[in-house]
């Protein structure tokens, strides 16, 4: 079949490595446009477009599936459409377009976790379950027919990144196989069953920590938002990003408060503690939080930015 395929981030990239390797032939990929990165905000390539040229694939490039790139793809004259993370909706009459319509492989087990940020959300709520599905593109969020799922068991202390890279590499097969098998008319998928959850884009506010909950649950937030939106707390009234912890040793600890233990920071939760092993501090690069501390802790009574801590 000749497949069009859209997709920006690079969790993408395996799809299209994937149906790029098979016995179909990707005739063209749908990315976003440059985007400014770095420090420098020098406008760069995405991901899958940088792929693409690689492959030596014909790239479109377009921030919304308008009728623009809907002429575009037309030309391209695809079988099938195969969309992973592109970053935009496709409607009519691009949906109609390919005579076998558009798969999505989303990363969750839907109908859980429908929306944008499906992995962060997973492991906010403390899912130890999660996996990936490719279902039949339809108007409503997410909500068409099941061809093939995956189930992955999130490993102890998993981000959100970790996981989504895990998925990314085992889902290039999963939708690599449900093209071949519509190609070869064995493709019977199913309605998705059971309860509907949402998992809408996060913002830097989700990544805020409330060391009033539960280690367990602040934990959970952490992995969830990191690398992003970004794990932080606000320490003496600065935002101090949370770049590794874990689950803290049995101390006595007020929620919020901090002490140096040998070589690790840890901080009281409402429940437990956690240890801080690697922070950012605003305007600087990622170090120990133990030499963070250190460096802090001359300029501020210990009591204060306890107290400073939320």
């Amino acid at each position: 079949m000749r497949i069009v395929f859209a997709g920006t981030p690079a969790p993408a990239v395996p799809s299209l490595h994937a149906l790029a390797a098979s016995a179909h032939e990707v005739v063209a990929v749908v990315t976003r446009t440059d985007a400014p990165r770095g420090r420098k905000r020098v406008l760069t390539p995405s991901p899958v477009a940088g792929a693409a040229e690689d492959l030596g694939i014909p790239v479109i490039k377009a921030d919304r599936l308008d009728a623009a790139a809907t002429a575009a793809i037309a030309e391209a004259a695809p079988d099938i459409g195969v969309i992973v993370a592109y970053g935009g909706l496709v409607r009519e009459p691009l949906l109609s377009l390919p005579p076998h319509g558009w798969i999505n492989l989303h990363f969750s087990l839907l109908p859980r976790w429908r929306g944008a940020a499906p992995v962060q959300h997973a492991l906010i709520a403390g899912d130890r379950t999660t996996g990936a599905t490719v279902f039949q593109l339809v108007p409503a969020l997410d909500a068409g027919d099941v061809f093939a799922e995956l189930r992955y068991d999130v490993p102890r202390g998993a981000t959100a990144g970790e996981v989504l890279n895990a998925l990314a590499d085992r889902g290039a097969d999963l939708v690599a196989g449900v093209v071949g098998a519509i190609a070869a008319g064995e493709a019977h998928p199913v309605p998705q069953e059971g309860e509907v959850t949402l998992a809408p884009k996060l913002t830097l506010a989700d990544g805020a920590l409330d060391l009033s909950a539960s280690a367990d649950v602040v934990l959970d937030r952490y992995r969830g938002t990191t690398p992003e939106p970004g794990a932080h707390l606000v320490v003496a009234g600065q935002r101090l990003k949370v770049l590794d912890a874990f689950r803290g040793p049995d101390l006595e600890l007020a929620p919020g408060a901090f002490v140096l233990s040998g070589r690790d920071v840890v901080v009281g939760a409402g429940d437990g503690t956690l240890v801080l092993k690697t922070v950012q501090p605003a305007g600087k690069g990622a170090m120990a939080a133990a030499d963070w501390w250190r460096g802090l802790r001359g300029d501020a009574p210990l009591a204060e930015l306890s107290e400073g801590a939320r």
